[in-house]
């Protein structure tokens, strides 16, 4: 990495911070799985501890917006990655021990509400706005292809040392980013050295991107935002997403095993097809927007403030849809009761598909692709 052209080094970086992130919780959904089994415990304490994690992921999200922009958002993920290893490496090895490892989850989730806005903070500061969908693109699929590698990979390792080996492995896997990221950044300087800060330039367009800048474009137009159609499209669509995304995610490793009655170590890479699937989408959707962005078929976004606050909304809205939807999941599998396993999964996947199929609608009906806030706004 130290001899490629910073900028691209910036971005594999981010790129595998969210992949490293998102190893991780796919990991904990593996070890817990087995953990539980081998305990005893019931769907819905799994769901409780499973859902754990968005408690705090939810807390630190807009906190964590904030403090990227004051502090930097190299120095968020420093922080972010220190914090969530270390209590990744602390979680306790038995399932039994739920209070203590919901602790260590919620301890996780803060740590990592913070990695998403502190990437799009490094990215706007690296990046120049005719790369830039790309790039975020990159380093959102990060997230796909991170749990796809995890669940093809880490159940062999469950299998072969034990479920709490996965806890251990990704907490070294997270010192090992941020020894990484600490290193290239004593290379690179925490901004691009040819652009000033307060000056035009291709990373950061003119308006103090660089990590820690306080500049002010203006207000943030909370009224405009709250009434907007299109901004809650957007929540709604990213809720039911997520809803299903962290359904997936968290239970899928359940699934296999009380419905399939598959060994996750033995299956092959059909476990890993949705994740797959959803990286080459990810990336596909970031070349098509710099492709309308340079060939003036689509404006670049104004009103910075404007777009950073209403995603802040849009993300937390879908870690509430994890918060509910992974600990909900646990509850319709053990009510199911009498009416057999199977009963339980129609109903849970059933809530998850018709989440996402009226987000969809809702999305279609009242988005819009022209500005929305701004000095030139022309439509709420």
């Amino acid at each position: 990495l130290l001899h490629w052209n910073p900028r691209y080094q910036i971005i594999t970086l981010c790129f595998l911070a969210t992949l490293t992130a998102y190893v991780e919780r796919t990991g904990f959904s593996i070890a817990y799985t087995g953990m539980a089994k081998t305990a005893g415990l019931s769907e819905s304490v799994k769901g409780t501890v499973l859902s754990a994690f968005y408690w705090g992921y939810a807390l630190s999200q807009i906190p964590g917006g904030m403090a990227a922009q004051r502090y930097g958002g190299d120095v968020m993920l420093s922080l972010s990655f220190a914090l969530w290893a270390t209590a990744s490496l602390l979680t306790p090895g038995t399932a039994d021990s739920v209070r203590a490892i919901i602790l260590a989850r919620v301890c996780v989730g803060v740590a990592q509400g913070f990695l998403i806005p502190a990437v799009h903070t490094v990215l706007s500061a690296w990046v120049p706005p005719t790369e830039r969908a790309r790039a975020v693109s990159l380093t959102t699929s990060g997230m796909y292809l991170g749990s796809a590698l995890a669940m093809q990979a880490l159940p062999a390792v469950a299998a072969a040392f034990g479920p709490a080996s996965l806890l251990r492995l990704s907490g070294a896997l997270g010192l090992a980013w941020l020894l990484t990221w600490r290193a290239s950044l004593a290379t690179l300087g925490r901004r691009p050295p040819s652009i000033p800060v307060s000056s035009s330039g291709p990373a950061d367009d003119g308006k103090g991107f660089a990590p820690g800048s306080r500049g002010r474009p203006g207000a943030t137009p909370w009224r405009a935002m709250l009434r907007s159609p299109a901004v809650w499209a957007i929540v709604a669509n990213n809720f039911t997403f997520h809803y299903a995304f962290y359904v997936l995610m968290n239970w899928i490793p359940t699934y296999f095993d009380k419905v399939l009655g598959a060994d996750l170590s033995t299956m092959g890479a059909a476990k890993t097809l949705p994740y797959l699937t959803m990286f080459a989408a990810s990336n596909a959707g970031g070349w098509a927007g710099d492709w309308l962005i340079n060939t003036r078929r689509a404006g670049v976004a104004a009103g910075r403030k404007a777009v950073n606050s209403a995603g802040g909304i849009s993300n937390t809205a879908g870690t509430l849809a994890g918060v509910i939807g992974v600990a909900a999941t646990g509850v319709l599998l053990e009510g199911a009761g009498g009416a057999g396993v199977l009963a339980g999964w129609y109903a849970a996947l059933a809530v998850a598909a018709s989440l996402c199929l009226a987000g969809s609608l809702i999305f279609l009906w009242h988005a819009r692709g022209e500005r929305l806030f701004g000095g030139d706004a022309t439509r709420l």
